[in-house]
């Protein structure tokens, strides 16, 4: 997501030298409003002001006010609601420059109620305070205040004053009453380029996108003025529903306008083409950029991350060190991000650490962002951490947290978590039952997650969707209930779509059960083309009864086809580096001693008792070869790379990009148990945390 403004910077010391009043002026406006800098400055000039009596006089009043409460930022308000407070019956324009001050302070509530003051005291407001106050009620979210005042403005006659109804419609954007801030734009006779911006950033604060993008094709129908503000919002909309066409016009007629200057606007650009899928052009967009603040690093990072394109992500990030600009929680959480998809646990250790460092606030987002990261990575002590040291937490983060202890064998933990967020009262998604259910598949609780089901729609009003049916059947088929499982799928109130049977045909594989294994095939292929895991499961589950002849036929069909296994890749992050590697690979610059590590490596772990599968071996490969074929998968060669470059009695982390198979599990825990080595390898369904020769999923995957 890109964020639309670059953060505040740290004040710095202010080097104004402090004012000394030799003789008070006649006419202290120029001091009090061009020289007044600092709170020294103020001090002063209020004992003159007392001193000379100046201070009776409404129009010095007010100036000093808008110096206090308005000019000298970063500076506490109660100096300027003192001096108010001590106004002998304070104009219109003394309530108004306060509660301008206020809404700039972010004292909200306190604006509000200083408006309401006004009225009581029966100072006549004018349209300058409906304007300031309107803001306050926007900043707050205050839609009921902000609907009394409507009332009011209108009463009073203010109802056709354009920046009031602007502020108006502002404040109906940020309350996410558009329908009402749209009635309010089609009635105005006359618009200026506020109105239409007032309307553009409501419709995308509220996520709006398609309305904002339609708003604009309507603006430019009747031929009004547009500005660069109106052009960021369209852009970012045009990103969200993925309208390239309008993002081009907008990019031309910033070409040919001289658009390309302003920092914000390409930045929009880039995060438009990253967001429609044209990386490359927003690339190429971003280093044309003579400036690039945090706001455009993070956009190209995010537009990666996306498209992930996760290792020039994080390239990018690194470029973005070395060019000394800080990163904010935008940039953090797209680097997280993709730190999470390649398994990259070193470098999202030391984001963390940043973040520690840089003492950034914890928020909701930042705080899940992590808890992805340390769950897609198996590391769940830090999951827990992270996620008790969180000082808020909404649902997503109690999800993250169950899915990711489930998914990593956790799941008594997992459902203890659960117990814990009911208990704290906060209302379960669908995507937590999703997390839940999966922790009683992990943990073999049959009857639990059936309870856990029906719970959903009876208790929560969810009603299950396909990943929820495709839960249950992952329940019942990893404790060997099949013909349960077949009869749960025969009778649900949706359509079974082709994952649904995939599940089964799994389950079908681990307990050896070819009548549904078949079955199963039978409704895939009636959905949608078998692929290649579809076959090798079957063939599997033919060989495992000693079906030779049929698992031969059924590989032998997938080869006629001309249906390919696709390649698997397994990675590993060696100081801060992803390596990748495939089976049978050679192309890594240190691929001898990475051959001669794996072959040292199978050589002792066959003494110790492991025994190659060569049904796992590539369709291809010659009888005399199969040995060897399996010996070379990915995920090995990602074994023997970290034996070379980790310290003995380290953990070795693996992601794969498909399913582990057969032999390489097996492999794997004997390889745990011979080196002494905990070995966590992140497949494309589960993670697998194998120690001393066993595996977390109790060799069910």
């Amino acid at each position: 997501m890109m964020a639309v403004a670059a953060p505040i910077s740290p004040t710095k010391p202010t080097t104004t030298k402090p004012i000394i009043i030799t003789q008070f002026p006649l006419n202290p406006k120029p001091l009090i409003l061009q020289q007044c800098r600092t709170i020294k400055d103020l001090n002063q000039i209020h004992a003159h002001l007392i001193k000379t009596r100046f201070l009776n006089d409404p129009s010095v009043a007010e100036n000093f006010l808008e110096s206090a409460a308005v000019i000298i930022r970063h500076q506490p308000i109660d100096y300027a609601v003192s001096v108010f407070k001590n106004l002998n019956e304070p104009s219109s324009s003394a309530y108004n420059v306060m509660i301008r001050g206020l809404t700039l302070n972010n004292c909200y509530h306190e604006a509000i109620v200083l408006f309401k003051k006004m009225l009581e005291e029966l100072v006549q407001p004018d349209e300058f305070t409906f304007s300031c106050v309107l803001k306050a009620c926007a900043r707050l979210r205050g839609l009921d205040e902000g609907k009394q005042i409507h009332g009011q403005l209108m009463k009073m006659g203010f109802g056709c004053c354009g920046f009031v109804v602007n502020s108006l419609i502002n404040m109906y954007g940020s309350c996410g009453e558009l329908r009402v801030a749209r009635q309010v734009f089609d009635e105005m006779s006359e618009r200026d380029v506020f109105t239409w911006n007032a309307l553009f950033s409501g419709y995308t604060k509220s996520g709006y996108w398609k309305e904002a993008v339609e708003l604009f094709r309507y603006m430019l129908e009747v031929d009004d003025r547009f500005d660069e503000v109106t052009l960021v919002s369209v852009l970012t909309a045009c990103g969200r529903v993925g309208d390239l066409e309008m993002g081009e016009w907008i990019k031309e007629y910033v070409d040919a306008n001289g658009g390309k200057r302003n920092v914000t606007l390409v930045t929009a650009l880039v995060d438009m083409y990253a967001k429609c899928g044209r990386v490359d052009t927003a690339r190429s967009l971003f280093d044309q950029m003579p400036r690039r603040d945090v706001v455009a690093w993070s956009a190209m990072i995010s537009g990666y991350n996306q498209a992930s394109r996760c290792k020039e992500a994080l390239s990018l990030f690194h470029d973005m060190q070395k060019a000394n600009v800080e990163p904010n929680e935008v940039t953090m959480v797209s680097v997280l991000s993709s730190c999470a998809e390649l398994g990259a646990l070193a470098t999202g250790k030391w984001v963390h650490f940043y973040i520690k460092k840089k003492k950034l606030p914890l928020t909701v987002t930042l705080g899940t962002a992590l808890l992805v990261f340390y769950a897609k990575c198996g590391s769940t002590e830090n999951l827990i951490e992270v996620f008790e040291h969180m000082p808020r937490k909404n649902v997503l983060s109690w999800s993250v947290l169950i899915q990711g202890l489930a998914s990593n064998g956790q799941g008594n933990k997992a459902l203890k978590y659960f117990d814990l967020m009911l208990s704290n009262r906060i209302k379960p998604n669908d995507i937590t039952f999703i997390g839940v259910l999966c922790a009683c598949s992990h943990a073999g609780l049959v009857d639990k997650g059936r309870a856990l089901f029906v719970s959903m729609s009876r208790d929560f009003n969810i009603e299950p969707r396909i990943e929820h049916y495709g839960c249950m059947v992952d329940i019942l088929g990893r404790a060997g209930l099949l013909e349960d499982a077949y009869e749960f799928i025969q009778n649900m109130p949706i359509k079974p779509n082709a994952v649904i049977w995939r599940t089964l045909l799994a389950s079908c594989k681990v307990h050896k059960n070819v009548t549904i294994g078949e079955r199963s095939i039978k409704q895939i292929t009636n959905l949608e083309p078998l692929h290649s895991g579809d076959y090798l499961l079957l063939a599997s589950i033919y060989s495992s009864v000693g079906r030779l002849e049929d698992a031969i036929r059924v590989r032998s069909e997938m080869k006629q086809k001309g249906i390919k296994k696709t390649p698997g890749c397994s990675s590993i992050e060696v100081n801060g580096v992803i390596h990748e590697f495939f089976s049978e690979d050679n192309t890594h610059p240190e691929s001898k001693k990475i051959y001669e590590e794996t072959e040292k490596m199978m050589k002792k772990i066959k003494s110790a008792g492991y025994v190659p599968n060569i049904s796992d071996a590539r369709l291809e490969a010659e009888e005399y070869d199969k040995e060897t074929s399996v010996f070379h998968h990915s995920e090995k060669l990602a074994i023997a790379f970290g034996l070379i470059k980790t310290s003995a009695g380290t953990p070795i982390r693996i992601s794969k990009n498909l399913r582990v198979c057969t032999d390489c599990h097996n492999a794997t825990k004997m390889i745990s148990k011979v080196y002494h080595r905990e070995i966590i390898v992140r497949d494309r369904i589960r993670f697998h945390h194998f120690k001393n020769g066993s595996c977390s999923c109790n060799d069910y995957w």
